[in-house]
Parts: structure tokens; sequence; C-alpha cells
């Protein structure tokens, strides 16, 4: 596949992930769905490490560095709405 092409099939990717954040927003907040909307947005962090900053490329301690970021990130958020 073509960088071209990776490229533009994240973008898409991206555009659906963030209309379904938007559809998830729309929902009555509970719990799930705060879950729901933070594995969207770690979803949304790997493809744009992954896709567009080609991270899939670099060694693979940058790359968890920057995915394990935007675990903790979102873990964080998840225990600061259950508190």
């Amino acid at each position: 596949m073509s960088a071209s092409r990776i490229l533009i099939a994240c973008w898409m990717t991206l555009a659906a992930l963030s209309t379904a954040t938007v559809a998830l927003g729309q929902i009555a907040a509970t719990g799930l769905i705060t879950l729901a909307i933070l594995a969207v947005a770690v979803t949304k962090a790997w493809l744009i490490a992954d896709g567009f900053m080609e991270l899939r490329h670099a060694p693979r301690s940058w790359r968890w560095l920057v995915l394990s970021w935007a675990v903790v990130l979102a873990i964080l958020i998840g225990l600061s709405f259950a508190i």
C-alpha cells in the first residue's frame, strides 16, 4: 500500500472516529459511555502516532512511549470521572 493511501485511510478512520465521539457524547453520560469515548480517543492517538507521525517505522521504545502516554492519560481521566 502506498504512503498516500495509508494517510487517506488514516484520515478517513479519524473522521469516522470523530463522528463516533460526537455520537457517543449525545448519549446520556454514564460510566460506560465515558469509557467508550476514552477508548475512541486512545484509538485516535494510536492512528495519529502510527499513521501521521509514522512511528510504525521508529524504534519500538519510542513507539510504545508515545502510545502508552495516551493510555495513561485515558486511565487518569477515567479515574478522575470515577471519583
